[in-house]
């Protein structure tokens, strides 16, 4: 059975088919990538977290204003891949009806890219407080994006007439075991988007999401089920 371009919400999919094993050969084996069908993870929900509302004059003053104290933001975002229908599939969260993200934030200060990303996978995936850290595997950065200033738009590069950046913004390749649960707000949705739906669909994903899969065109992915 192929994929037929959509999305998929993890939780409402319950046993998806099984993938056959098959893997892809790669001429250099660091660059291919494990990845785990869908089924083996368990996803659940928690406590509603509140949206910030904001408009765009709102976010671009308080984006002055940390500026100011605090200098260049830099936020991590972690890449993470399941198989579904033999196909590797993005997962993402989705806010409201419209809003996609990739799951991350911004740095505290002195804290490492690393150390972010952790903890805020920890925050929007897991159950804070249980007592047991997911084993996730945060690998290489494969991607960083550039906000000259404040309204323009995000580079994939940082523009050599650019001094002063407001943001850069790193993506992590991260690594899932063969077993995990994921854990989302109820007022968010975990969705599994193929590759191919992503790839340059800047209206639906934004530019950051949509340039994914050329990021990972380097890799060749061996699908693990057993």
């Amino acid at each position: 059975m192929m994929s037929n371009g959509a999305s998929f919400p993890v939780a409402e999919i319950g046993a998806a088919l099984h993938s056959n094993g098959a893997g892809t050969d790669c001429v250099n084996n660091d660059y291919v990538l494990d990845i785990y069908p869908l089924n083996h993870y368990y996803f659940g929900s928690k406590d509603a977290v509140p949206f910030k509302e904001e408009t765009l004059a709102d976010r671009v003053s308080r984006m002055k204003l940390n500026y100011d104290s605090r200098g260049l933001r830099t936020s991590v975002q972690g890449v993470i891949l399941v198989e579904l229908f033999k196909h590797p599939h993005l997962l993402l969260l989705q806010l409201r009806n419209s809003i996609f993200k990739l799951p991350g934030g911004r740095l505290r200060p002195g804290e490492s890219d690393i150390e972010c990303l952790k903890r805020k996978l920890l925050s929007k995936l897991a159950v804070v407080g249980d007592g047991r850290e997911p084993d996730w595997e945060v690998g290489e950065c494969i991607g960083m994006w550039w906000q000259p200033d404040f309204e323009s738009l995000l580079y994939p590069y940082l523009p050599p007439n650019v001094k002063r950046p407001k943001e850069c913004i790193k993506l992590f390749l991260v690594k899932l075991p063969e077993s995990e649960k994921f854990i989302v707000p109820k007022n968010q949705k975990l969705l599994a988007v193929p590759l191919c739906q992503l790839h340059e669909n800047h209206k639906t994903y934004g530019p950051i999401i949509s340039g994914v899969p050329q990021l990972l065109s380097k890799f060749s992915f061996n699908i693990v089920d057993y």
